[in-house]
């Protein structure tokens, strides 16, 4: 499997500026925000996002504080969704460890996510180009769409795939393009290179999120959710998706009318899981992620070989063989 450390080992000083440039726009005078913030930076994931904006910086140019501040404002503006995310999911893990409305409580929580977002808003306008600019406030606007889309789905039983791309189009997808797209702003690039790196970033966005989704039928305390969170919750994703297609199965129509009830209970969602496994929903789910995968390394073609492209290319290897 692709060690993303390696990868990030790599990129090690371009990294600790982020860090750098993240820890100087979230100062505060405040003492509890500053408590707060700095006791979520201790916490920080793997930061893929901003990987991908410096990856994308040195296959197309060369890393300049443009392109750290660039890398800076769309990993806080992640930061912010992920904050408000868990506010409305009442979520009291995040891959495991603990997350600031837990620690705190959802009136604290919100709070730091606007201070996230205003501070994203403020690193993308440090660049002096209105690209990056347009291209985070876009990226703001699909965020909060692809949520309300996935929520408006649930409560209307849409059982269709089309809808389930569409969203996690605009929720996962949107921020992996943004990356690339800022990137390549950063250095200058022009307009036919970054455009087969928004397709490759759209790709790798959408197998990030299938991934994330089968997660959701296997117990594993590392993911930070229990198994069958997302049904509980009403979602309906690939593996349970291509399952619910299966005509020739004398248990789909049971299974459907399960999923049109309003709320289901643990021995319902159980038996979901179940079925999507039985009925080859997961594989479907796998071989659906490899293909798009296979896609999106087809994308790297144009340009020449160096080690931003094969570290490009082995993130997508990662996302799809990754266990958190």
């Amino acid at each position: 499997m692709t060690d993303f450390n390696a990868i990030k080992r790599d990129i090690a000083p371009e990294l600790e500026e982020l860090r750098r440039s993240m820890s100087d726009a979230l100062k505060s005078s405040n003492p509890l925000m500053t408590k707060v913030v700095e006791g979520y930076l201790d916490s920080k994931g793997k930061l893929i996002r901003p990987v991908l904006v410096i990856l994308t910086a040195k296959l197309l140019g060369q890393v300049s504080p443009k392109v750290i501040e660039s890398a800076a404002a769309v990993e806080m503006l992640h930061n912010a969704s992920l904050i408000h995310d868990d506010v409305v999911d009442d979520s009291k893990l995040r891959r495991g460890k603990p997350t600031i409305n837990s620690i705190w409580d959802n009136h604290i929580a919100v709070l730091v996510g606007d201070f996230f977002v205003s501070s994203a808003l403020q690193k993308s306008i440090s660049t002096g180009d209105i690209r990056i600019v347009e291209s985070l406030a876009k990226l703001g606007k699909l965020l909060s769409i692809g949520e309300i889309d996935q929520i408006y789905n649930a409560r209307n039983h849409r059982l269709d795939e089309e809808s389930y791309f569409t969203v996690i189009t605009r929720k996962t997808a949107s921020l992996f393009v943004s990356c690339v797209e800022m990137g390549g702003y950063a250095v200058g690039a022009p307009e036919n290179l970054i455009e087969p790196m928004r397709k490759y970033a759209h790709l790798l966005g959408l197998c990030f999120q299938i991934k994330d989704d089968i997660f959701d039928y296997f117990s594993d305390e590392k993911i930070g959710k229990p198994t069958g969170n997302d049904l509980r919750e009403g979602k309906i994703t690939l593996p349970l998706l291509n399952a619910l297609s299966r005509t020739d199965l004398p248990q789909t129509a049971d299974m459907l009318a399960l999923v049109e009830k309003d709320e289901l209970t643990a021995s319902e969602i159980a038996t979901l899981i179940q079925f999507a496994k039985d009925a080859g929903g997961i594989d479907y789910a796998f071989a659906t992620m490899k293909r798009i995968g296979d896609e999106a390394r087809r994308q790297l073609d144009i340009f020449p070989d160096s080690p931003a492209r094969k570290a490009l290319d082995d993130i997508i290897a990662y996302i799809i063989n990754r266990n958190i």
